[in-house]
Protein backbone atom coordinates (compact mmCIF):
# COMPACT_ATOMS: atom_id res chain seq x y z
CA UNK A 1 0.00 0.00 0.00
CA UNK A 2 2.63 2.41 1.28
CA UNK A 3 4.27 1.59 -2.48
CA UNK A 4 1.22 2.12 -4.11
CA UNK A 5 0.58 5.49 -3.03
CA UNK A 6 4.04 6.67 -3.06
CA UNK A 7 3.64 5.92 -6.96
CA UNK A 8 0.35 7.78 -7.11
CA UNK A 9 1.94 10.60 -5.46
CA UNK A 10 4.87 10.29 -7.81
CA UNK A 11 2.49 10.69 -10.86
CA UNK A 12 0.60 13.25 -9.13
CA UNK A 13 3.83 15.36 -8.75
CA UNK A 14 6.44 15.18 -11.91
CA UNK A 15 8.82 17.25 -10.21
CA UNK A 16 9.19 14.98 -7.19
CA UNK A 17 9.16 11.97 -9.56
CA UNK A 18 12.08 13.20 -12.05
CA UNK A 19 14.11 14.09 -9.14
CA UNK A 20 13.63 10.91 -7.20
CA UNK A 21 13.61 8.34 -10.65
CA UNK A 22 16.45 10.61 -13.44
CA UNK A 23 17.76 12.63 -10.77
CA UNK A 24 18.92 9.29 -8.62
CA UNK A 25 17.36 11.22 -5.65
CA UNK A 26 16.40 8.74 -2.72
CA UNK A 27 14.53 11.65 -0.78
CA UNK A 28 13.56 15.28 -0.87
CA UNK A 29 15.40 16.48 2.41
CA UNK A 30 13.71 20.51 2.06
CA UNK A 31 11.98 22.55 -0.25
CA UNK A 32 12.63 26.32 -0.01
CA UNK A 33 11.02 28.84 -2.06
CA UNK A 34 14.05 31.45 -4.33
CA UNK A 35 13.02 35.01 -4.50
CA UNK A 36 13.99 36.99 -7.38
CA UNK A 37 11.77 36.37 -10.83
CA UNK A 38 8.41 38.04 -11.37
CA UNK A 39 7.28 35.70 -13.62
CA UNK A 40 7.88 32.26 -12.30
CA UNK A 41 8.07 30.69 -9.33
CA UNK A 42 11.54 29.48 -8.28
CA UNK A 43 12.27 26.73 -5.60
CA UNK A 44 15.21 25.23 -4.38
CA UNK A 45 15.00 21.13 -3.90
CA UNK A 46 17.80 19.59 -1.37
CA UNK A 47 18.05 15.61 -1.75
CA UNK A 48 20.34 13.06 -1.05
CA UNK A 49 21.88 13.30 -4.06
CA UNK A 50 22.45 16.85 -3.87
CA UNK A 51 20.76 20.13 -5.17
CA UNK A 52 17.92 21.40 -7.81
CA UNK A 53 16.95 24.55 -8.95
CA UNK A 54 12.94 24.21 -10.27
CA UNK A 55 11.29 26.14 -11.81
CA UNK A 56 7.01 26.42 -12.05
CA UNK A 57 4.79 28.55 -14.11
CA UNK A 58 1.21 27.80 -12.95
CA UNK A 59 -0.71 29.71 -16.31
CA UNK A 60 1.24 28.67 -19.67
CA UNK A 61 2.46 25.54 -21.23
CA UNK A 62 5.99 24.44 -21.62
CA UNK A 63 7.08 26.23 -25.06
CA UNK A 64 8.81 29.20 -22.83
CA UNK A 65 11.26 26.80 -20.49
CA UNK A 66 11.11 24.27 -23.38
CA UNK A 67 13.06 27.54 -25.05
CA UNK A 68 15.03 28.07 -22.15
CA UNK A 69 16.43 24.78 -21.77
CA UNK A 70 17.47 24.66 -25.58
CA UNK A 71 19.34 27.96 -25.11
CA UNK A 72 20.84 26.86 -21.82
CA UNK A 73 21.79 23.57 -23.15
CA UNK A 74 23.23 25.62 -26.59
CA UNK A 75 25.51 27.69 -24.26
CA UNK A 76 26.64 24.41 -21.76
CA UNK A 77 27.98 22.89 -24.72
CA UNK A 78 30.57 25.79 -26.09
CA UNK A 79 31.93 24.87 -22.30
CA UNK A 80 33.04 28.46 -22.04
CA UNK A 81 30.78 30.30 -19.43
CA UNK A 82 29.39 28.72 -16.50
CA UNK A 83 25.61 28.52 -17.14
CA UNK A 84 23.26 25.78 -14.90
CA UNK A 85 22.73 22.66 -16.99
CA UNK A 86 19.09 22.24 -17.34
CA UNK A 87 17.58 18.67 -16.69
CA UNK A 88 14.26 18.41 -17.48
CA UNK A 89 10.94 20.50 -18.80
CA UNK A 90 7.06 19.19 -18.51
CA UNK A 91 3.77 19.67 -17.33
CA UNK A 92 2.29 20.08 -14.57
CA UNK A 93 -0.90 17.61 -14.05
CA UNK A 94 -2.90 21.14 -12.57
CA UNK A 95 -1.78 23.45 -15.49
CA UNK A 96 0.92 24.69 -16.22
CA UNK A 97 4.72 23.44 -16.43
CA UNK A 98 8.21 23.22 -15.12
CA UNK A 99 11.56 23.59 -15.82
CA UNK A 100 14.46 21.57 -13.53
CA UNK A 101 17.94 22.56 -13.57
CA UNK A 102 21.33 22.55 -11.93
CA UNK A 103 21.64 24.95 -8.62
CA UNK A 104 24.28 26.63 -8.46
CA UNK A 105 25.41 28.32 -5.16
CA UNK A 106 26.09 32.08 -5.63
CA UNK A 107 28.86 33.56 -3.72
CA UNK A 108 28.49 36.93 -1.89
CA UNK A 109 30.56 39.33 -4.26
CA UNK A 110 30.14 41.07 -7.41
CA UNK A 111 33.08 39.11 -9.02
CA UNK A 112 35.44 39.50 -11.67
CA UNK A 113 34.12 41.98 -14.97
CA UNK A 114 37.30 41.41 -16.69
CA UNK A 115 36.22 37.44 -16.17
CA UNK A 116 32.59 37.93 -17.01
CA UNK A 117 33.77 40.02 -20.25
CA UNK A 118 36.21 37.06 -21.59
CA UNK A 119 34.33 34.63 -21.16
CA UNK A 120 31.33 36.13 -22.82
CA UNK A 121 33.33 36.22 -25.36
CA UNK A 122 34.58 33.14 -25.13
CA UNK A 123 30.89 32.04 -25.42
CA UNK A 124 30.49 33.90 -29.00
CA UNK A 125 33.49 32.76 -30.20
CA UNK A 126 32.56 28.92 -29.63
CA UNK A 127 28.83 29.00 -30.56
CA UNK A 128 28.57 29.34 -34.17
CA UNK A 129 25.61 28.12 -36.02
CA UNK A 130 25.59 26.10 -39.98
CA UNK A 131 22.18 27.89 -40.09
CA UNK A 132 22.10 31.35 -40.20
CA UNK A 133 20.91 33.63 -37.51
CA UNK A 134 18.07 32.89 -35.46
CA UNK A 135 17.36 29.91 -33.47
CA UNK A 136 16.13 26.08 -32.89
CA UNK A 137 12.62 27.73 -31.85
CA UNK A 138 10.50 30.70 -30.86
CA UNK A 139 11.25 32.00 -27.55
CA UNK A 140 10.64 34.46 -25.27
CA UNK A 141 12.60 38.20 -24.15
CA UNK A 142 11.14 38.79 -20.98
CA UNK A 143 7.68 37.71 -21.63
CA UNK A 144 7.48 39.25 -24.95
CA UNK A 145 7.44 36.62 -28.15
CA UNK A 146 10.79 36.72 -29.56
CA UNK A 147 10.77 35.24 -33.14
CA UNK A 148 13.55 33.04 -34.01
CA UNK A 149 12.85 31.71 -37.66
CA UNK A 150 16.51 31.32 -39.73
CA UNK A 151 17.64 33.55 -41.90
CA UNK A 152 20.39 34.41 -43.90
CA UNK A 153 21.17 37.80 -43.31
CA UNK A 154 21.77 39.45 -40.46
CA UNK A 155 20.37 43.17 -41.37
CA UNK A 156 17.50 41.57 -42.53
CA UNK A 157 16.95 39.95 -39.57
CA UNK A 158 17.52 42.16 -36.86
CA UNK A 159 14.88 44.70 -39.00
CA UNK A 160 12.37 42.58 -38.95
CA UNK A 161 12.36 39.80 -36.54
CA UNK A 162 13.69 42.46 -33.33
CA UNK A 163 12.67 45.70 -34.21
CA UNK A 164 10.10 45.71 -36.69
CA UNK A 165 8.26 42.96 -34.42
CA UNK A 166 8.50 45.23 -31.97
CA UNK A 167 7.31 48.21 -33.51
CA UNK A 168 3.93 46.48 -34.77
CA UNK A 169 3.63 45.36 -30.88
CA UNK A 170 3.57 49.35 -30.14
CA UNK A 171 1.65 50.30 -32.78
CA UNK A 172 -0.92 47.67 -32.19
CA UNK A 173 -0.75 47.71 -28.71
CA UNK A 174 -0.83 52.02 -28.18
CA UNK A 175 -1.70 52.47 -31.40
CA UNK A 176 1.55 54.09 -31.81
CA UNK A 177 1.89 55.01 -35.54
CA UNK A 178 4.58 58.08 -35.19
CA UNK A 179 6.99 55.30 -33.39
CA UNK A 180 6.12 52.28 -35.93
CA UNK A 181 6.86 54.84 -39.42
CA UNK A 182 10.28 56.67 -38.07
CA UNK A 183 10.94 52.96 -36.94
CA UNK A 184 10.73 51.35 -40.39
CA UNK A 185 12.30 54.41 -41.76
CA UNK A 186 15.40 53.57 -39.45
CA UNK A 187 15.36 50.08 -40.47
CA UNK A 188 15.25 50.86 -44.36
CA UNK A 189 18.26 52.45 -44.07
CA UNK A 190 20.27 50.51 -41.18
CA UNK A 191 22.62 48.91 -43.50
CA UNK A 192 25.24 51.80 -44.29
CA UNK A 193 25.97 51.13 -40.57
CA UNK A 194 27.43 47.57 -41.42
CA UNK A 195 30.00 49.02 -44.12
CA UNK A 196 33.13 46.70 -43.71
CA UNK A 197 31.47 44.57 -41.02
CA UNK A 198 31.86 40.11 -41.42
CA UNK A 199 28.72 39.38 -39.04
CA UNK A 200 28.82 35.70 -38.18
CA UNK A 201 26.02 34.26 -36.28
CA UNK A 202 27.51 33.58 -33.02
CA UNK A 203 25.57 32.37 -29.81
CA UNK A 204 24.18 34.74 -27.69
CA UNK A 205 22.38 35.13 -24.09
CA UNK A 206 19.91 37.71 -25.72
CA UNK A 207 18.98 39.10 -22.09
CA UNK A 208 22.51 40.05 -20.24
CA UNK A 209 21.35 42.91 -17.92
CA UNK A 210 23.20 42.18 -13.85
CA UNK A 211 19.91 40.36 -12.56
CA UNK A 212 20.92 37.50 -14.92
CA UNK A 213 24.56 37.68 -14.11
CA UNK A 214 25.84 36.06 -10.91
CA UNK A 215 29.26 34.64 -9.41
CA UNK A 216 29.87 31.46 -8.07
CA UNK A 217 31.25 30.86 -5.02
CA UNK A 218 35.10 30.55 -6.66
CA UNK A 219 33.64 34.26 -8.03
CA UNK A 220 33.24 32.90 -11.55
CA UNK A 221 30.26 34.65 -13.91
CA UNK A 222 27.41 32.66 -14.13
CA UNK A 223 24.99 33.52 -16.53
CA UNK A 224 21.21 32.69 -16.32
CA UNK A 225 17.59 32.80 -17.81
CA UNK A 226 18.39 33.33 -21.40
CA UNK A 227 16.50 34.48 -24.68
CA UNK A 228 19.14 32.82 -26.90
CA UNK A 229 19.81 33.16 -30.62
CA UNK A 230 22.19 33.03 -33.20
CA UNK A 231 23.32 36.77 -33.87
CA UNK A 232 25.81 39.77 -34.16
CA UNK A 233 27.63 39.53 -30.97
CA UNK A 234 27.71 42.98 -30.22
CA UNK A 235 23.72 42.80 -29.82
CA UNK A 236 24.59 40.91 -26.43
CA UNK A 237 25.49 44.21 -25.11
CA UNK A 238 21.79 45.48 -25.95
CA UNK A 239 21.15 45.75 -22.16
CA UNK A 240 24.10 47.22 -21.06
CA UNK A 241 22.20 49.94 -19.99
CA UNK A 242 20.89 47.80 -17.13
CA UNK A 243 23.93 45.74 -16.91
CA UNK A 244 26.55 48.10 -15.11
CA UNK A 245 29.58 46.91 -17.64
CA UNK A 246 32.67 48.31 -16.90
CA UNK A 247 35.88 49.31 -18.92
CA UNK A 248 37.35 45.81 -17.46
CA UNK A 249 34.62 43.93 -19.04
CA UNK A 250 34.92 45.71 -22.47
CA UNK A 251 38.53 45.57 -22.92
CA UNK A 252 38.61 42.00 -21.71
CA UNK A 253 35.79 40.93 -24.12
CA UNK A 254 37.60 42.48 -27.20
CA UNK A 255 40.89 41.27 -26.51
CA UNK A 256 38.94 37.64 -27.51
CA UNK A 257 36.52 39.16 -30.09
CA UNK A 258 38.07 42.42 -31.72
CA UNK A 259 36.17 45.08 -31.94
CA UNK A 260 34.70 45.45 -35.33
CA UNK A 261 34.64 49.03 -37.42
CA UNK A 262 31.58 51.39 -36.63
CA UNK A 263 31.47 49.32 -33.26
CA UNK A 264 30.39 52.57 -31.78
CA UNK A 265 27.80 53.70 -34.47
CA UNK A 266 25.73 50.50 -34.16
CA UNK A 267 25.83 50.56 -30.32
CA UNK A 268 22.76 52.75 -29.17
CA UNK A 269 20.39 50.20 -32.65
CA UNK A 270 21.26 47.04 -29.96
CA UNK A 271 19.92 48.94 -27.15
CA UNK A 272 16.88 50.15 -29.15
CA UNK A 273 15.54 46.65 -29.45
CA UNK A 274 15.19 46.27 -25.96
CA UNK A 275 14.05 49.44 -25.14
CA UNK A 276 10.84 49.11 -27.58
CA UNK A 277 10.52 45.75 -25.63
CA UNK A 278 10.57 47.38 -22.24
CA UNK A 279 8.33 50.21 -23.55
CA UNK A 280 6.16 47.11 -25.07
CA UNK A 281 6.36 45.84 -21.47
CA UNK A 282 6.01 48.02 -18.76
CA UNK A 283 4.64 51.25 -20.75
CA UNK A 284 5.24 54.84 -22.02
CA UNK A 285 7.85 55.35 -19.41
CA UNK A 286 10.47 54.15 -22.15
CA UNK A 287 8.77 55.57 -25.37
CA UNK A 288 11.19 58.69 -24.97
CA UNK A 289 14.35 56.77 -24.91
CA UNK A 290 12.88 54.56 -27.81
CA UNK A 291 12.18 57.46 -30.06
CA UNK A 292 15.44 59.79 -28.75
CA UNK A 293 17.63 56.64 -30.35
CA UNK A 294 15.21 56.65 -33.72
CA UNK A 295 15.84 60.20 -33.87
CA UNK A 296 19.68 60.36 -33.47
CA UNK A 297 19.83 57.90 -36.51
CA UNK A 298 17.32 58.90 -38.66
CA UNK A 299 19.49 62.17 -38.37
CA UNK A 300 23.01 60.25 -38.78
CA UNK A 301 21.58 58.60 -41.67
CA UNK A 302 19.70 61.58 -43.20
CA UNK A 303 16.63 59.22 -43.60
Amino acid sequence: MAVASLMAAMSEDPIREWILTQGKATQITKIGSVGGGCINLASHYHTDAGSFFVKTNRSIGPAMFEGEALGLEAMYETKTIRVPKPHKVGELPTGGSYIIMEFIDFGGSRGNQAELGRKLAEMHKAGKSSKGFGFEVDNTIGSTPQINTWSSDWIEFYGEKRLGYQLKLARDQYGDSAIYQKGHTLIQNMASLFENVVIEPCLLHGDLWSGNIAYDTNSEPVILDPACYYGHNEADFGMSWCAGFGESFYNAYFKVMPKQPGYEKRRDLYLLYHYLNHYNLFGSGYRSSAMSIIDGYLRMLKA
